[in-house]
């Protein structure tokens, strides 16, 4: 009997109909006081060796529906090895529809709309790293839910790094970063590292909105709040996450920040700046501009063509983390973008933007971090 079932960790549908294997009727779940929604992950069980046609509707409400044209959807059959499933989308069909059409291999696949980055996994990063010599763990506050917020630091620099992932807890790809960067600072042998962390003193938040990445949610904590509009006076009542960490940047000072994220219709990989906050200086737009040069040269994963328009002067939204933290420590501040569909510019038909690629990504944001670090000073 075909079933489909999202009772776990990061796991959001709701079943309409399931009336063979060709006829697979499902719609995604709001995000909890909120009406975002986007982020779907399910298993499907007991149509192994069966094509199957799964429907999801009602898109076109969506948070984005730019971002369902030409994406194909994660899957994997033993949750460790992801790949991407054909899919069409019809924006005249049932307000909007994804078809995601798939084979299954075994008897239960799971489908997201990202490789998701579990709870768990997240304990065992904390945990594996954490346990590497000259890293410490701290636990900044916790989220409304009661989860905490972990925070990995590491190096014994003048200089204070700050990077923090998943803000918006349905884009994966931004802990997947941070595993990546995680796993290159505390690796001995590697020389950037190594100078890096005589340099710099790192604080690496993996994930900032663990309430809402257990739940299921694209955008949004437990309270249906938005985290990256909550940056200029956060409330434990509705933004303990921001609250929590914004304070500890408070104490240590900040001369470097990455806010990672992922875009849902952008099939690229870019950055965003502060161009637009009221103090904006000539240094930081040079240290902006130089950091997304180095970045370019290092990786063809990623460009400077593509992203979103630049504030005008004056005009930046400083209840965004990057604009308020560039605004008030007078640091370089950037948040980072990568796509749910592939890398247009560099794309994998089998796997399209992946977890690889992610955690890539984030060991060459260090690269670059190592060839600009002295002029953050």
């Amino acid at each position: 009997m075909i079933s489909v079932n999202a009772a776990f960790d990061s796991g959001n549908i709701v079943v309409n109909r399931i009336a063979g294997p060709t006829d697979i009727e499902l719609t995604i779940r709001k995000d909890a006081h909120s009406d975002f929604y986007q982020w779907f992950h399910f298993r499907l069980s007991g149509a192994k060796g069966q094509p199957c046609t799964i429907r999801i509707v009602h898109l076109a409400g969506s948070a984005y529906p730019g971002g369902w044209p030409n994406y194909n959807a994660a899957v994997s059959s033993d949750r460790q090895h992801w790949h991407r499933a054909p899919a069409s989308y019809d924006a005249g069909s049932a307000n909007g529809t994804l078809t995601i059409s798939l084979t299954p291999e075994s008897d239960s696949v799971w489908l997201a709309y990202f490789a998701p980055y579990a709870m768990e996994r997240h304990h065992d990063l904390v945990a594996r790293i954490g346990a590497a010599p000259g890293v410490s763990t701290r636990i900044l506050g916790h989220s409304l839910d009661g989860r905490p917020i972990d925070c990995v630091e590491l190096g014994d620099g003048p200089l204070h790094a700050w990077l923090y992932a998943r803000q918006h807890p349905g884009e994966s790809m931004a802990e997947w970063w941070a595993e990546g960067a995680l796993e290159r600072l505390v690796d001995p042998a590697d020389p950037v590292a190594r100078m890096l962390r005589q340099k710099v003193t790192f604080h690496i938040v993996p994930n900032m909105n663990p309430d809402g990445s257990a739940r299921g949610h694209l955008r949004t904590n437990a309270a249906g709040v938005n985290l990256n509009r909550e940056w200029v006076s956060p409330t434990p009542e509705r933004s303990p996450e921001v609250l929590c960490v914004l304070a500890a940047m408070q104490a240590s000072g900040v001369d470097f920040a990455l806010d990672v994220h992922g875009d849902e219709s952008i099939p690229q990989v870019f950055i965003a700046g502060f161009e637009g906050i009221p103090s904006m200086t000539n240094r930081q737009g040079a240290l902006l501009a130089d950091y997304k040069a180095r970045l370019a040269r290092l990786t063809p994963d990623f460009q400077t063509r593509i992203g979103y328009p630049p504030s005008g002067p004056g005009k930046a939204n400083l209840t965004m983390s990057t604009n308020a933290v560039a605004e008030r420590f007078g640091c370089l501040a950037m948040t980072l973008e990568m796509p749910f569909k592939d890398n247009d510019d560099l794309p994998d038909p089998v796997h399209g933007w992946s977890p690889e690629r992610s955690k890539a990504l984030g060991r060459d944001c260090l690269a670059a971090l190592a060839e600009v670090v002295d002029d953050l000073r």
